[in-house]
């Protein structure tokens, strides 16, 4: 598996940094994760460092040396993140669990599958322009989905930072189906937190990478991003990938389901809101399961 890989941190106008960024890869997968530390919670830090800590043990763990299922690991992986940051907030007796957004993705058998929790993005470039994006599990982004604002106002909205969806929270994440996409050589797949894709451009991050290095052009976008977002940034994350392998047979690729065109009003498949904080390792398992199934039974309907 032939790849490219750098990424970026930095703490911008904070007094300390709150997101986290990890990845892990044997010679048949590459796991990549950013995850943001909710900053109006108590210790986002923690959440976030626990969420990619969490997500990164269980790739090397079951990466052997490839996923059975690049998307059930993501469900899997997240919902025991969720459940990892809860524990140790009763351990510890916190006030109030730490939380996080992330966005993580596997890329595997010439594929990139996503799935993300909150307003972390994942972008997915393609000659020039954007073939696929996150939506963000936002206030902001719904009054878009509804036609009140445009996309160019989520950065310089008030409610901005209002998440609908978090890791950690006392509410269980509502996961959607991942997204799949089928690789071409030169693609770019960028995960980054809101400090990095909130000052900038579509434009600019596309005309940045266009025929460049990413070892070059990553830390040159987190620079301007920062610039742009003066001496209040928030922290700045990102972690970038360049393909460079030919695509697989589109006849190999599998069903593919644009991350843009999911809807907005993200079903509840978790309704009966399992209480994982008195389940057993073999509960939790067949909980999972059980979302999982219902995830994909919903995705075939819509197809």
């Amino acid at each position: 598996m032939k790849f490219t890989l750098t990424q970026q941190t930095r703490i911008g106008g904070r007094s300390y940094n709150q997101d986290r960024v990890g990845h892990a890869a044997t010679d048949e997968a590459l796991l990549m994760v950013v995850a943001d530390g909710m900053g109006g919670h108590y210790r986002g830090e923690i959440a976030a460092e626990l969420a990619v800590a969490n997500m990164v043990s269980a790739f090397r763990r079951e990466a052997q040396p490839r996923l059975v299922d690049p998307e059930t690991f993501l469900f899997r992986a997240i919902g025991r993140a969720h459940l990892a940051i809860l524990r140790i907030a009763q351990e510890k007796a916190m006030p109030e669990s730490p939380r996080t957004v992330l966005v993580a993705c596997v890329v595997q058998d010439g594929h990139v599958t996503w799935s993300h929790i909150g307003d972390s993005r994942l972008y997915l470039m393609r000659q020039g322009r954007i073939l696929a994006r996150t939506k963000d599990h936002s206030y902001v982004q719904h009054l878009v989905d509804i036609g009140r604002i445009r996309e160019e106002a989520i950065p310089v909205h008030p409610e901005r930072n209002r998440v609908m969806q978090c890791v950690g929270g006392p509410v269980t994440p509502k996961l959607e189906p991942a997204a799949t996409a089928r690789l071409e050589r030169d693609d770019v797949v960028l995960l980054c937190s809101d400090g990095f894709w909130g000052p900038l451009t579509q434009r600019q991050m596309l005309n940045a990478l266009i025929g460049r290095p990413i070892a070059e052009a990553i830390p040159e976008l987190t620079e301007l991003a920062e610039r742009r977002a003066g001496p209040h940034s928030d922290n700045i994350t990102v972690i970038a990938m360049i393909w460079n392998e030919e695509a697989v047979p589109a006849a190999d690729s599998p069903h593919t389901l644009p991350q843009q065109d999911l809807p907005t009003d993200v079903r509840d498949f978790t309704a009966t809101e399992p209480d994982f904080m008195h389940m057993s390792d073999a509960e939790i398992e067949r909980a999972v399961d059980e979302i999982r199934d219902a995830l994909r039974k919903n995705r075939q309907e819509k197809a």
